[in-house]
């Protein structure tokens, strides 16, 4: 049983710690000479431009921005409420307000992911002075690992569901 939780604790932390990853590094979109997120576009690794008021459809960016950043928090919130109900809660019940906050994590990570996807190419054709040498690139690690952290999540959320207290 100590293995079991063991695990529940690790596979949670890392769910948090590529939440932490997709959201603060600068890797969703990338190329030869460039890189894109969604706070900044860097080109040559050294003039970088944050994403503000002035950028076309920036309240599309500040929907990711604002779902990443809630994914992330609830992740961390169910894990500690995770840990307060494993001393509170008594002998065969589940660990449902876990699970709902975990799920909602991953139901965040899920929008903020689907937007950047389905939302990519008008981002970058309407602010093309940002992204003029962006073209070529591709979807970057941040941006795969927000794809990983909601399957972590989501498997998570499902466990803390079935997993029952025991002694």
């Amino acid at each position: 049983m100590l293995v079991l939780l063991a695990f529940i604790i690790i596979f949670h932390i890392t769910s948090a710690a590529l939440l932490f990853i997709a959201t603060i590094d600068n890797a969703w979109w990338v190329g030869e000479g460039f890189y894109a997120d969604v706070w900044k576009v860097c080109v040559n690794n050294s003039n970088c431009t944050e994403i503000g008021d002035n950028y076309s459809n920036y309240s599309t960016m500040q929907a990711v921005q604002a779902t990443m950043i809630l994914s992330t928090i609830l992740c961390c919130i169910a894990f500690l409420i995770f840990l307060l109900q494993l001393f509170r809660l008594k002998q065969g019940e589940r660990f449902v307000l876990t699970s709902i906050i975990q799920l909602m994590s991953c139901l965040c990570v899920m929008i903020a992911a689907s937007i950047y996807t389905d939302r990519r190419e008008d981002l970058h054709e309407g602010n093309s002075y940002l992204y003029s040498q962006t073209s070529e690139g591709s979807y970057g690690y941040s941006f795969i690992l927000a794809w990983v952290a909601f399957a972590f999540t989501f498997i998570s959320g499902l466990m803390y569901l079935i997993l029952r207290k025991r002694k």
